[in-house]
């Protein structure tokens, strides 16, 4: 059995991953030539409206989703109807209600959080850092990526480290203007 060590403040703990119920969907839009974004401050216009409408209709239905400060900067404001979970080492960032946290926690410790509040399933979205995170981690179960009919040529990639992992591809959908929706299953390690 494979575990995690997680250290939170004066705490340290062991969660098992098999303890964690809770699905992680990584959800991105990127270009033909696999760029997520130019650089980390640009906002996600250019996607299309499908992939607009699927990003709302996914992360309505989980209920909670997770994201690097710059993602959430992007954004510029709390996305209603869900619970926006903001990673950051920037303690001055303080959260506002219910449906906007601002943590500092390991990714296992949030889906644990996630889970006692009782989350089944969590939206991922962004950015690399953060997904690589995450995946690193093996914590990811399914990727959701909307590839868009445009070339970016350099910019931001899904992770921003190596990765070798296998996948299973689920489902493949043709989204409007030539956008297609591919659905991965993440292989375990």
């Amino acid at each position: 059995m494979s575990g995690i060590l997680i250290s939170s403040g004066r705490q340290t703990e062991f969660i098992i991953k098999q303890e964690l119920n809770v699905k992680v969907i990584l959800v991105m839009a990127m270009t033909a030539d696999g760029v997520i974004a130019h650089n980390s401050d640009e906002p996600v216009d250019w996607t299309g409206k499908a992939d607009k409408q699927y990003f709302v209709q996914i992360t309505r239905q989980a209920g909670a989703m997770i994201m690097g400060s710059k993602t959430f900067d992007t954004l510029g404001k709390t996305l209603p109807g869900r619970k926006n979970i903001v990673m950051t080492r920037d303690k001055t960032r303080k959260s506002h209600g219910r449906n906007l946290v601002f943590t500092d926690k390991a990714p296992e410790q949030i889906l644990k959080d996630l889970e006692a509040e009782g989350f089944d399933t969590v939206i991922l979205i962004g950015g690399s850092l953060v997904n690589t995170l995450f995946m690193e981690r093996s914590l990811v179960d399914e990727i959701h990526v909307t590839i868009v009919p445009k070339l970016f040529g350099t910019g931001l990639g899904l992770f921003n480290s190596a990765m070798d992992r296998e996948l299973e591809l689920v489902d493949l959908r043709k989204m409007d203007q030539g956008s297609f929706l591919i659905i991965y299953r993440v292989v375990p390690v």
